[in-house]
């Protein structure tokens, strides 16, 4: 990707389901089937995405369901030829934006224990560890870390 090549956040649509299962494939043990993403995007009301479009194709995205007024984050993937070009970021905080204008005060995420990438991106976001799900990863047995962010306000939402 060209330093200059402009990265496009917007809200994710059916459309965008084939290109959100591919990445799923390449960046999780347990991919979510283009089915299951079809109805995220199409007809599950609790359910907001947004994608990272760089040249017409979608590289990363990131998934949350509202619940009551918390929101459930449940993947956040970027292409690998895409990572640490700050894309994860810019869907994070377009995410919790969104999120939290929609009346979210309350964020949550389980994140694989080894992943500490991945930690130190939500804790730029002001995530913290609540607790430890034992065994969670059904792959490989891994345990998730829990993370909360109170996002009462928009504070800290620096990119």
């Amino acid at each position: 990707m060209a330093e200059t090549t402009e990265v496009i956040i917007r809200r994710g649509v059916v459309s965008d389901a084939a290109d959100i299962a591919a990445l799923e494939v390449i960046c999780f043990a347990d991919p979510w089937s283009e089915e299951s993403l079809v109805y995220e995007l199409s007809e599950n009301p609790r359910a907001v995405y947004v994608v990272a479009e760089v040249e017409g194709h979608v590289v990363g995205y990131a998934g949350v369901w509202g619940i009551v007024d918390e929101g459930h984050i449940t993947n956040v993937a970027v292409s690998p030829d895409y990572r640490r070009k700050n894309i994860g970021s810019l869907l994070i905080y377009h995410m919790l934006k969104a999120t939290m204008q929609a009346g979210l005060v309350r964020h949550t995420l389980e994140v694989r224990a080894g992943n500490v990438a991945a930690q130190a991106l939500y804790r730029k976001f002001g995530f913290t560890e609540a607790g430890v799900r034992k065994g969670y990863y059904a792959d490989n047995g891994e345990d998730a870390i829990i993370m909360w962010r109170d996002s009462e306000n928009e504070e800290g939402l620096g990119c």
